[in-house]
């Protein structure tokens, strides 16, 4: 037997009117339940139900919302593991370096290239980084206390899913300067990345070996979930063309305001709203959520 689905819509903004017009844009009548007033609600639909669907239908009504079609059983995650460039931040922490460095929009469009998948990461990060050689490393600090910001509802994401028995953690193909600190901003368990070499106080240009790009993302998924049931355990989140290996992988792959490649091989997709969608997504309220 099929499992029944769940069809989540979380809607742009909060609007009773625009909370009912989007109700009769789905056809959700039975097995409605509201997980945020006049904002968010879901449904019981048929396996069949594409997400395509429902977009379009809300669209034709000029209502623009995020939405996830998924199965009922095993939606809420064991598992949360983030990009952080882009997705739990506002910024791509290389590029606000390489401001300092006064290399900044050389250095952006080889980000914007690399996320859109359009040339290696691996090569990319080296080559800027290259970029950055003789930075003085005070330079880290200055930068994440300027520079970067939370996005709306990455604390409260990690802290809610930590309350309910889930592991959180980080994987970027930034730094491990920045993980460590956005994690612990977060309340994130665990967070690996690149490692930033330094001598006499001075970025070398380069960084420690292996390099943790789109390949080791999904391994980390693989192995956080291992003890969790596999990756269908897991809810990974990303925004460039390095988190796809991982966003494919997981049993809920999330793109979050993505290049397009990530946005359509994903099972769904943030493009409206922040990312406390995503716990909506997993079936938790509004009174389910831990914020502090």
């Amino acid at each position: 037997m099929t499992s029944p689905h769940i069809a989540t819509i979380v809607l742009a903004e909060k609007s009773a009117d625009l909370m009912q017009a989007a109700m009769q844009a789905v056809s959700a009548i039975d097995d409605l339940k509201i997980l945020s007033d006049n904002r968010v609600f879901e449904f019981q639909t048929s396996p069949t139900t594409k997400q395509e669907a429902l977009l379009t239908a809300l669209q034709d009504r000029n209502i623009s919302a995020d939405i996830c079609v998924q199965p009922a059983d095993g939606r809420k995650k064991s598992l949360l593991i983030c990009d952080m460039d882009s997705t739990l931040i506002g910024q791509e922490c290389i590029d606000e370096l390489a401001d300092f460095a006064g290399v900044k929009s050389r250095v952006s469009e080889i980000t914007e290239r690399a996320m859109r998948g359009e040339i290696d990461f691996e090569g990319a990060l080296i080559e800027r980084v290259g970029l950055l050689k003789d930075l003085d490393i005070s330079v880290l600090e200055t930068c994440f206390k300027t520079r970067i910001v939370l996005n709306k509802g990455a604390a409260t994401l990690c802290r809610t899913m930590k309350a309910n028995g889930a592991k959180t953690v980080i994987v970027s193909g930034g730094f491990t300067f920045f993980t460590e600190k956005v994690a612990a901003a977060c309340g994130f368990e665990a967070h690996h990345a690149n490692v930033l070499l330094e001598n006499d106080r001075k970025l070398t240009g380069d960084v420690q070996r292996p390099i943790l790009g789109r390949d080791a993302k999904r391994e980390r998924l693989e192995e956080y979930s291992q003890s969790l049931g596999g990756a269908q355990s897991a809810i990974a989140i990303g925004d460039g063309a390095n988190d796809l290996a991982m966003i494919k992988a997981a049993g809920l792959g999330v793109a979050f305001y993505a290049k397009p490649a990530v946005a359509a091989a994903s099972h769904c997709a943030i493009n409206y709203t922040d990312l406390t969608t995503a716990l909506y997504f997993q079936g938790y309220s509004d009174k389910d959520f831990v914020s502090a």
